[in-house]
C-alpha cells in the first residue's frame, strides 16, 4: 500500500474510477443484451425501442473512450442488420 499522501489519494481516485467504468461498461453490455434477447424473441417492436436506447449510449462510451469509435460502430451495424433481417 502507498504510504506517501498523494499516492494514497492517487490510488482512491483509480479504485473510484475502476468502480465507475466497471458499472457503465455493465450497463453497456445489459443494453446490448436487451436488443438480442428481443431480437431472439421475435419481438421486433420491443427490439427496436432497445436498439434506440442502446445507440446513444454506445456513442457516450465512445467519446468518453470506454470503448472505441470502431467497436461502437460494429455493434450498431451488426444489431442493425439483425434487425432489418427480422423484417424479411
Amino acid at each position: 500500500m502507498a504510504n506517501i499522501k498523494s499516492a494514497k489519494k492517487r490510488a482512491r481516485q483509480a479504485e473510484e474510477r475502476r468502480q465507475h467504468n466497471a458499472s457503465m461498461r455493465s450497463r453497456m453490455r445489459s443494453g446490448l443484451k436487451k436488443v438480442i434477447n428481443a431480437i431472439e424473441a421475435g419481438d421486433k417492436a420491443k427490439a427496436e425501442e432497445a436498439y434506440k436506447a442502446a445507440v446513444p449510449y454506445l456513442d457516450r462510451m465512445s467519446t468518453k473512450g470506454m470503448i472505441s469509435k470502431n467497436k461502437a460502430a460494429r455493434h450498431k451495424s451488426r444489431l442493425n442488420t439483425r434487425l432489418k433481417d427480422m423484417a424479411s
